[in-house]
This record gives structure tokens, sequence and C-alpha cells, in this order.
């Protein structure tokens, strides 16, 4: 699945998957309990290939961020986005140290971990490494090789 395919609804916890295109809405489901409901154009919905996080320099993808959570956690799952300011404020600096810290703040960093925590959960974190592989390809394990002649999106 595809971030663009994921998406954070304002004031509704977690993500959730695009199932559907309504007459005023769309149809989504929850990605943690799989309930369906639907986001009408009021609500303000990102999708997560939308999302950027601020840095000293420039704004990073969220796929980047979320890339260099899973290099960090060594595909683990990260801190809870339950502990305390401090501790994900040193995880977050760990993972990105170049994030902006008058712009981007605690509570970010909670969504950002929690997000990250429910997509490797679920296990739709993907990331190509330089070859254009999947590193986390379910069929073939993390660096191992394919013997599929078409290294491009896999159905």
């Amino acid at each position: 699945m595809e971030l663009k395919d994921l998406m954070a609804i304002s004031g509704y916890p977690g993500l959730y998957r695009f199932i559907s295109q309504g007459r005023n809405a769309i149809i989504v489901e929850s990605l943690e309990d799989k309930k369906r409901m639907s986001a009408y154009s009021t609500s303000r919905i990102s999708t997560l290939e939308e999302i950027a996080v601020f840095t000293e320099n420039e704004e990073l993808p969220l796929a980047e961020v979320l890339k260099k959570m899973y290099s960090h956690s060594t595909g683990k799952e990260a801190v809870s986005h339950k502990s305390h300011a401090d501790e994900i404020r040193r995880y977050f600096e760990a993972v990105l140290p170049e994030y902006d810290r008058d712009r981007v703040y605690v509570s970010d960093m909670k969504k950002i971990i929690h997000w990250y925590n429910l997509l490797l959960k679920y296990g739709l974190l993907k990331f190509e490494d330089d070859e254009g592989r999947e590193d986390a390809d379910p069929e073939t394990g993390p660096g191992e090789e394919d013997d599929l002649p078409d290294h491009g999106q896999k159905p």
C-alpha cells in the first residue's frame, strides 16, 4: 500500500485507508479496528504522502522521516507515542537531528511516532533501496535478492 492511500483525519485518532469516493464524502476504513466511516469535505483530511516535516533547510517528506525511523530502530517499533515529552524529543532528535525545533512540536512528533508504529504493526512500511528493491518485502525478506526480472511496483 502506498502513502497516498493512507490518511490522517483531523479530529479522529489513528490512520485511515481510502476505500471509495462517495457523493459528498470519501469512505475510509480505520487501520486499527477496520470500521468504515464517511469523511466529509468539511474535515481536514491529509494523505500521508502530502505530509512533510520542517527541517532547518527544507521540508522533508513523511516517507523519508519514516524511512529514517525504520533505519534508526532497525525495523523495530519506535518509542511509545505516550512516552514523556522529553523522551519523545530525544528519540526524534536522534532520528532527525536537523528538524526545526521552532516549528515541529511534541504533538507532531507523537503523531508521527504513532503512525510509524501503526504502519509497522500492520506491515505497511515498504522502502526501496538504491537498486529499486523493496527492503521490507515479506516474500524475500530484508536485503535478500529476488528472482523476478521486474523490480518495479508489486501488485
